[in-house]
């Protein structure tokens, strides 16, 4: 913690020199067609690392206002049906910038924060990293925000009904694939299997997927990957605008809507955000899930500058959700009983009222998101703190049976030496500090506390067809956990572990031809053993299991090599990666000798659960990921996508468990103009989703499907922006089936039937 009020005290003596040191500043240039040379009205101007945006007029000249006079920052200019434009700017440049954009049915080259200190575009990242729009996300129908991006090769998820939700990137979840919200990574008890990401789905401008390890720049738990969570932009200078977002699906009656209100006065900004989401039970056939329905409220703002000395915003959040939880599927004919043994009819499942057990999760987030501009250098910093308060209701609605109150306190502070263009050097502190308490009367994990703190390096050499990067990076980490006796009997043993690691990575990005790109990585990961895996012991509630962790475990470290190459053609684009991947000292959780343990409820009876335990052993993931998209016809759009992982126990030769089956996904787009009308699509989507015959000893085999999507969507202009309309299709046959990673599968419950969501945004202000 001192560490904390320090780095705080010397960020606000920044603040003066930084101020004074920097100039009002402005920063002109024009956008026209490539071919006709006519100017192009209504294209976004955008730099990241300033939060920066504009907006051109109607002779496509553009002004970026209250940027620094000096410096070199990666901007970005996108305009539907016209190729990404970035590069490299000079805001010292007295004649400003004439951009020509490319027509293109495609739009490539886009920017991306994720996996670098700095923004790139994706021809110099070497790291894999995909990027969905808000478009796309919306347009998904996904439940929530994994549910909406789980059909990026490479990326699956671990459910639980449609509420939850957790990321699993080419064969890694839980805590080896981190999170990022407003900046900061999540900490919400994200061990859990039922215990999805607790960010508002609505908030998200774009989400950017960095698939492999990331230890180097995020430090432990980002050994698989990050799924970082961006934003809206700001809004330009002297803009106050809004918009309404709302929702219905067929399967599980969700309504879903958002109200958004955002400004900037002259680089004053700011936004307020309120969502809610409602849901009964999830259906498959004939068939509704008693108990498995939701409901979520959240409430975000975020008010801040941006003024010539860099920007300065303060982000908070309040996420609010219910879930029902199903302790039993169906009997031998497919009919839910309740606790009495009666049937329950379908039309009691879609009661919109989580009945017991259900979970009550609230999750606070404030951030402070700062760039000081020093000289030529940029000073960026992160300071956060979350509490996760996480309630089970079981036999009580008016007491929890488990009661956790995690608090979390973060900091990144990263400093980015001058640049000439060419070597882009940055250096990165960072840690955290965590205390966990039970409050209830039930227990799965212990009290503890934690403390880390990592330190980076980071070198980037741009070339002029491509680039190349190299970094080293130290972390340490301590984690203590607390004895308890309950009722004359020891429910947890006292320890306390530490563990470091050296981890670095290189990689390399190189245009081998014109539009053809091919990029390289090795890397090291490491990830410390969390808290369930060192220290539970209890009955972990909506998984069907009882946990026993291990006090002894060593931390995860891992070496990976992929090699990808990317074509982006105006006719054809592709993508395909490889890579292999090697974890020392693989943490998994198993049911071995088919052990059992019998708990007494309160009513008396006997409840038989198969217990877990974790333990290590070294393992090999290996696999890949293709995608073939063409474009032959402007307004058709023909996408292919397959990812394929296989993972092994070295220790038996034996199928790790928990992963997921082989994917081929393959999507038909017809594009029309409509006089009026804008962005118009006619969508059909098949997913097969191939059987997995690879699983360990304590899970069975999953067989295949196929489901079929469809979607129809458009945009109509009006005087405040754009109104969308999109209908979406999922599972239209109405397919039953299990996915190999729901948490439902053991307890003979299907993933859910078909769906088809409405939903609009309108504009207004």
């Amino acid at each position: 913690m001192k560490r904390i009020y320090l780095l705080v005290c010397f960020i606000c003596m920044l603040f003066p020199f930084s101020m004074a040191a920097s100039g009002l500043a402005e920063f002109k240039g024009k956008v026209t067609d490539a071919v006709t040379h006519e100017p192009l009205a209504g294209a976004t101007v955008y730099i990241s690392d300033l939060k920066a945006t504009t907006t051109t007029n109607d002779e496509g000249a553009f002004t970026l206002r209250n940027v620094p006079s000096r410096g070199r920052f990666l901007i970005e200019v996108r305009y539907v049906g016209y190729k990404t434009y970035s590069q490299v700017v000079d805001l010292s440049s007295p004649e400003g910038l004439d951009i020509a954009l490319t027509p293109s049915v495609i739009e490539s080259a886009e920017i991306v924060v994720t996996g670098s200190p700095f923004s790139s575009d994706t021809r110099t990242n070497s790291l894999s990293v995909v990027t969905v729009g808000k478009q796309e996300l919306s347009s998904a129908g996904g439940s929530n925000l994994v549910d909406a991006i789980s059909r990026v090769p490479g990326v699956a998820q671990v459910g639980t009904g449609g509420a939850i939700s957790k990321p699993v990137i080419r064969g890694l979840g839980y805590n080896r694939v981190l999170t990022m919200v407003d900046g900061a990574r999540e900490e919400a008890q994200q061990w859990g299997d039922e215990h999805g990401v607790e960010a508002d789905q609505f908030a998200a401008s774009r989400v950017e997927i960095l698939k492999g390890p990331a230890s180097l720049l995020y430090g432990s738990d980002a050994l698989g990957g990050v799924i970082n969570i961006i934003d809206d932009l700001v809004p330009p200078p002297g803009t106050f605008n809004g918009s309404f977002t709302s929702s219905y699906a067929t399967n599980n009656g969700l309504t879903a809507s958002s109200l958004m209100l955002q400004g900037n006065d002259n680089g004053f900004v700011y936004r307020g955000r309120a969502s809610y989401k409602n849901a009964y039970g999830f259906s498959y056939k004939d068939a509704v899930v008693p108990n498995s329905g939701f409901n979520e409220f959240n409430l975000s703002g975020m008010a801040g500058v941006n003024k010539s000395w860099g920007y300065s915003h303060l982000t908070f959040s309040r996420f609010n959700t219910n879930i029902g939880l199903v302790e039993e599927g169906p009997d031998e004919n497919g009919i839910y009983l309740d606790v009495q043994g009666n049937p329950v009819s379908n039309a009691d499942a879609r009661s919109r009222r989580p009945g017991l057990p259900y979970q009550d999760i609230n999750h606070y987030r404030t951030a402070l998101n700062s760039n000081i501009i020093l000289g030529k250098g940029q000073l960026k910093t992160t300071f956060a703190f979350q509490q996760n308060q996480r309630k089970e209701f079981e036999e009580s609605a008016q007491e929890p049976g488990l009661n956790l109150r995690l608090n979390s306190f973060t900091y990144d502070v990263k400093y980015y030496f001058p640049n000439a263009g060419k070597w882009e050097p940055a250096i990165g502190l960072q840690g955290m500090y965590q205390d966990n308490l039970n409050k209830g009367d039930e227990f799965l994990i212990p009290d503890y506390r934690s403390d880390n703190v990592g330190a980076f390096l980071y070198l980037k050499r741009n070339f002029e067809k491509g680039a190349v990067n190299i970094g080293a990076r130290y972390d340490y980490k301590k984690i203590a956990g607390k004895e308890l006796i309950h009722d004359d009997e020891q429910v947890f043993s006292a320890f306390r572990n530490s563990f470091s690691n050296v981890s670095g990575s290189l990689g390399f990005s190189f245009e081998v031809a014109k539009d053809l790109v091919l990029k390289g990585n090795a890397g090291s990961g490491f990830r410390a053993p969390n808290i369930a895996e060192l220290g539970a012991n209890g009955r972990h509630e909506g998984t069907f299991r009882y946990e026993i962790g291990n006090s002894d475990l060593k931390q995860e470290t891992s070496l990976q090599f992929d090699l990808g190459l990317e074509y982006a053609a105006n006719k054809v684009t592709f993508g395909i990666n490889a890579y292999a991947n090697r974890i020392y000292n693989y943490i998994y959780p198993g049911n071995f000798n088919n052990e059992t343990i019998g708990l007494e409820n309160e009513a008396g009876d006997t409840e038989t659960l198969p217990v877990y335990r974790f333990v290590q052993t070294n393992a090999d993931l290996i696999g890949g990921e293709a995608s073939i998209d063409f474009h032959l016809v402007r307004s058709v759009h023909f996408e292919n996508s397959f990812a394929y992982v296989k993972a092994t126990n070295r220790a038996n030769d034996m199928p790790l468990p928990f992963i997921p089956a082989a994917t081929l996904n393959n999507e038909l787009r017809f594009e029309p103009s409509v006089k009026g009308l804008d962005d118009s699509y006619i969508k059909v989507g098949v997913s097969n989703v191939f059987r997995q015959s690879r699983f360990d000893s304590f899970e069975t085999q999953t067989s295949g499907y196929t489901l079929l999507d469809a979607g129809i969507g458009t945009s109509v202009k009006t005087p405040k922006g754009k109104l969308n309309l999109w209908i979406t299709g999922q599972n239209l046959l109405n397919k039953t089936y299990y996915n190999h990673l729901s948490r439902y599968k053991p307890a003979g419950i299907y993933n859910p039937g078909r769906n088809i969501v409405f939903g609009i945004t309108v504009p207004f202000l």
